[in-house]
């Protein structure tokens, strides 16, 4: 048995550092275009809500860790016909490949949160480009699903970061509300947070917790029963202008 796991952790070892390597060629254009990137490039902006003039919300589900409640957490949504959005972390997606396809198979949009959920403010402008890249390149080889929205782990982000995730292709994503399920384990609490002075565009920041699986059938009744639609992130920013 030792052995079996032995190769697993190997294959999966393997895989990753392929990946790795597969955005050196990306890491390397980034080194040579710098400062000028930094320099010259707009800045396209941050998003901190959708359409503020519609009744959309959405639920984003920020995911490194929780694969145990996501199976309740997706039985909800599908019962409730409810589509969102996962950002995915990269080290967990090589490690819950399966998990990432069901995802993306009960039709759920997935998002990128970085490779290993650093603190992108505080790294280089090569280190923005790999996190983003890499997770982008394994999500792409293990779904076919080529995500263009970003949000910065622990919402930490400088404007190299936006900048290198917009010549990329991403638009760079924050939150109106955040349930902080992740550090405050209160169901009740977690329900204020993700309701309390609703409004249209709304995004709502969540994990995959114990308490945000329990609580998380009230909160979709709540948008519901008050009028609200729940959809993905890039269907709920649509055109706006961050």
């Amino acid at each position: 048995m030792k052995r079996i796991h032995f190769k697993v952790f190997s294959l999966k070892t393997m895989f990753i550092n392929s990946v790795i390597a597969g955005v050196v060629l990306i890491v390397a254009i980034a080194s040579i275009v710098g400062s000028a990137l930094v320099s010259t490039a707009a800045v396209e902006g941050v998003y901190y809500h959708g359409d503020t003039e519609s009744k959309n919300v959405s639920l984003m589900i920020n995911v490194y860790w929780g694969t145990e409640y996501l199976d309740r957490m997706l039985k909800t949504l599908k019962e409730n016909d409810v589509k969102t959005t996962f950002f995915i972390g990269g080290t967990w997606a090589v490690l819950e490949e399966d998990m990432l396809k069901r995802i993306k198979d009960e039709g759920h949009e997935l998002a990128n949160h970085g490779y290993r959920h650093k603190d992108q403010d505080k790294i280089s402008q090569e280190d923005n480009f790999k996190e983003i890249s890499t997770t982008h390149k394994v999500v792409s080889e293990l779904t076919g699903v080529e995500m263009n929205l970003f949000a910065p782990p622990s919402g930490a982000y400088s404007k190299t970061t936006v900048q290198v995730a917009k010549t990329l292709g991403y638009k760079t994503i924050m939150w109106t509300r955040d349930t902080i399920d992740w550090r405050d384990h209160n169901s009740d609490l977690i329900y204020q947070r993700a309701v309390k002075n609703a409004k249209g565009g709304d995004l709502i920041l969540m994990h995959p917790t114990k308490e945000t699986a329990e609580v998380l059938p009230k909160i979709v009744e709540f948008y519901k029963t008050n009028g609200f639609s729940l959809v993905p992130v890039s269907t709920n920013i649509g055109n706006t202008i961050a």
